[in-house]
């Protein structure tokens, strides 16, 4: 299917800062009063979750599996927060082809600097230009 094939993957680093959440807040009106905000006692500023599920929308669209992908579905856990100011590594891995449907399942995956999961799923995407290309290799 278009030169596409499974366990093949994609991935890309991100560090976001407090401009970065503070765009998001402007853009969507959060309060912050869950994440983005230092908190009580000092604790740690976290990214909200639409920030990295953000990370995976660059990727599907740009890299894997690219132009022409629309993005239908996708699931997030969170087993443990993503902190400001820290190198953030989030990958897309196709984990089942449907050629006939021109459908791709991908597995997420956002990791912190320790190598530990902080977002993880599983996204279905439609690759319309294989709709409109050859559909069978």
């Amino acid at each position: 299917m278009k030169g596409l094939v499974v366990g093949q993957s994609a991935h890309t680093r991100r560090i976001f800062t407090a401009a970065d959440i503070n765009s998001y807040r402007a853009l969507t009106g959060d309060n912050g009063l869950e994440f983005g905000a230092a908190g009580p006692a000092g604790k740690r500023a976290t990214v909200p979750g639409p920030l990295l599920g953000g990370l995976f929308s660059d990727l599907l669209g740009t890299r894997l599996p690219g132009r022409g992908t629309n993005w239908l579905k996708q699931h997030f856990t969170f087993p443990r927060p993503a902190y400001l100011n820290e190198l953030l590594t989030a990958e897309v891995k196709i984990i089942h082809l449907r050629p006939e449907k021109a459908l791709v399942n991908l597995r997420t995956m956002c990791k912190n600097p320790a190598g530990e999961i902080v977002c993880e799923g599983e996204a279905l995407v439609l690759v319309t230009d294989l709709l409109n290309s050859s559909r069978v290799q």
